[in-house]
C-alpha cells in the first residue's frame, strides 16, 4: 500500500550518523544499567497485593500518604473506575514481610483515615521463592523467544549476515528499552517482559519485510549498484512502515493516556519500543548488511550486483572491466 508519495531518501548515505545515534543510545543504556540498575516489581521480588473498598470517596494522593504513614512504603495504587475500590501493591520489606505485620499496618491505615472505613476484599502474597521462580521463567521466555527468532532467520536467509544484522537490531531495541526503564526508575514486572517480547517480534518483522524487498530487487535490478538497490527498497517500504507504526502508536498511546495505572508502564514501553524498533529496521539492520558487504565481499557503490539466488539473501559483485573483450 503506497499511501504517501514515493520518497528518495539516501538512507545508506546517513548510515554513520545512524550508527552514532545508536551508539549513544546503547551507551547510555549500558551506563544507566550499570549505575542505576533495574528495579524489579513484586512479581520478581515478592510482595503483597491488597484490594480494599472505602465507604466514602478518597483520592489517590491522600490514600498514598496514609499508606506511607502506616508503614506500607512505596505503594503502587490502582483505582477501579467508577468506584471507591483500590488495588494496592507493596514490595516485601523488613516491615511487611509477615501476615501479622500487614494486619498491624492495615490497622494503622484505618487510624490514619478516621471517618472513612475500608474493607479488605482480598489479600495475596508473593513470597521471595515464588518471585525467584517467576524471574527464572521470564528469563527462559526471553531466551527461548530470541532463540526461535534466530532459528527462523537462519532458515529464512541462507546468508547468515542478514540474520545476524536482524538479531543485532533486535538486541538494539531490547537493550534500549531496558535502559529507558532503568533511567526513568520504573519497575520491571511480568507485564513489562511481555511488552519487551512484543517489541522484539515487531522489530524483527519490520526488518524482515525490508530485507525481503531488498532481495526481490536484487533479482530485478541487475545493472544498479547495491547501494541504489537497498535505498530504493527501503524507500518503497517506507510507506508501509509509517502506516504500521502509526497504527500501533495510536493504539498504545490510547492505552497510555486512558488505560489506567495498571498498564501505564506497559503502554509506555510499547510506545518507546515501537519508535526504536521502526528506527532500527531502517537505520541499523540494512546499513549493517551494506557495510559488511562492502568490506568483506569486495563490493563498491559503483559496481554491478549479480542477481541473488532464490534461496539466498546474499549477492555477488563484478567489476566493470575497462579492457575490451576479444572475440573468440
Amino acid at each position: 500500500m503506497q499511501l504517501f508519495p514515493k520518497t528518495h531518501f539516501d538512507f545508506l548515505g546517513l548510515r554513520w550518523k545512524f550508527f552514532a545515534v545508536s551508539g549513544l543510545l546503547l551507551g547510555g543504556s549500558v551506563v544507566s544499567l550499570m549505575v542505576r540498575g533495574i528495579k524489579y516489581g513484586i512479581d520478581f521480588t515478592g510482595g503483597t497485593e491488597i484490594q480494599m473498598s472505602f465507604d466514602k470517596a478518597i483520592n489517590t494522593s491522600d490514600l498514598r500518604k496514609a499508606l506511607t504513614a502506616s508503614g506500607l512504603t512505596n505503594p503502587a495504587i490502582q483505582r477501579y473506575v467508577g468506584s471507591n475500590t483500590f488495588m494496592v501493591r507493596v514490595q516485601n520489606s523488613d516491615q511487611n514481610s509477615s501476615s501479622d505485620a500487614l494486619d498491624t499496618q492495615l490497622k494503622n491505615l484505618q487510624a490514619a483515615l478516621p471517618g472513612n472505613t475500608f474493607h479488605v476484599d482480598s489479600k495475596s502474597y508473593v513470597g521471595p521463592a515464588v518471585g525467584k521462580h517467576l524471574f527464572q521463567q521470564a528469563l527462559w521466555a526471553i531466551a527461548l523467544s530470541l532463540s526461535g527468532i534466530i532459528i527462523y532467520l537462519g532458515f529464512r536467509f541462507a546468508n547468515p549476515v542478514w540474520g545476524l544484522a536482524g538479531i543485532i537490531a533486535l538486541f538494539h531495541d531490547v537493550l534500549a528499552t531496558y535502559g529507558f526503564f532503568s533511567l526513568m526508575g520504573f519497575h520491571v514486572d511480568l507485564l513489562i517482559v511481555s511488552a519487551i517480547l512484543t517489541i522484539g517480534g515487531y522489530s524483527i518483522h519490520d526488518t524482515i519485510v525490508i530485507f525481503d524487498r531488498i532481495r526481490e530487487k536484487l533479482r530485478i535490478m541487475r545493472k544498479e549498484s547495491l547501494r541504489q538497490v537497498m535505498d530504493e527498497s527501503m524507500n518503497e517500504t517506507l510507506s508501509r512502515t509509517i502506516i504500521t507504526s502509526s497504527t500501533v502508536l495510536i493504539v498504545v498511546s490510547i492505552l497510555y493516556f486512558f488505560g489506567g495505572k495498571v498498564i501505564h508502564h506497559f503502554a509506555l514501553a510499547m510506545v518507546f519500543g515501537t519508535i526504536v524498533g521502526t528506527y532500527s529496521s531502517i537505520a541499523v539492520a540494512a546499513p549493517l548488511v551494506y557495510e559488511w558487504t562492502l568490506r568483506h565481499e569486495r563490493g563498491r557503490p559503483d559496481e554491478k550486483p549479480v542477481v541473488a539466488s532464490k534461496n539466498s539473501g546474499s549477492s555477488k559483485y563484478e567489476r566493470k572491466s575497462k579492457k575490451p573483450v576479444k572475440n573468440a
